[in-house]
């Protein structure tokens, strides 16, 4: 596994590099959608903000602060889960959920909104990673898909999920241009 100190930096460039990206967007092309099945490009970017604010970054709080409780069960990591920490990435495969009110992200209000959440969650990744050091790795929280992860994994998930991403960015950006031909 990577240091946090090196996947904060990874972060940060990642996520510089969407703040970049949203500079040749209209709002209007951040709303468009290349299908009723697929996200516009400004729900992507609110998925990853909201999924590391209210998510990652919330799990990382909960193994900072354990629960006392003895009955919370240790939870292994599952295969995936040990698969996706090995590699130190996601699989370069699309990932499709059903649209559904509880997982479809909103449409976003402004750039400004998109702009402003990207530098919320750089910060918080700034504040947190000199923390985890001091953490055990005994104090997880349950990830559905991955199984029990570490406040050090949480973090590393972050910068994954947003490097994994940019596969889905170029991918919605080449819709656009197509759009516009």
């Amino acid at each position: 596994m990577i240091t946090t100190k090196l996947a904060l930096q990874r972060f940060e460039e990642t996520a510089t590099h969407y703040i970049h990206e949203l500079d040749q967007f209209s709002l209007e092309q951040l709303r468009q959608k290349q299908s009723d099945n697929e996200w516009s490009l400004g729900q992507m970017f609110q998925h990853l903000i909201s999924s590391a604010l209210y998510m990652q970054l919330r799990n990382i709080d909960q193994c900072l602060m354990p629960s006392e409780d003895p009955m919370v069960p240790l939870t292994e990591k599952t295969e995936v889960g040990v698969a996706i920490f090995s590699q130190g990435s996601f699989p370069p495969i699309r990932i499709h959920v059903p649209p559904s009110a509880q997982y479809t992200p909103e449409q976003p209000e402004s750039k400004e909104q998109l702009i402003q959440g990207l530098h919320t969650v750089i910060q918080r990744m700034k504040d947190i990673e000199p923390t985890l050091e001091k953490v055990s790795n005994q104090n997880i929280v349950t990830h559905p898909r991955f199984g029990g992860l570490s406040a050090e994994e949480w973090f590393l998930l972050v910068e994954m999920h947003y490097r994994h991403h940019l596969l889905q960015l170029d991918r919605l950006k080449q819709g656009l241009t197509r759009e516009a031909i």
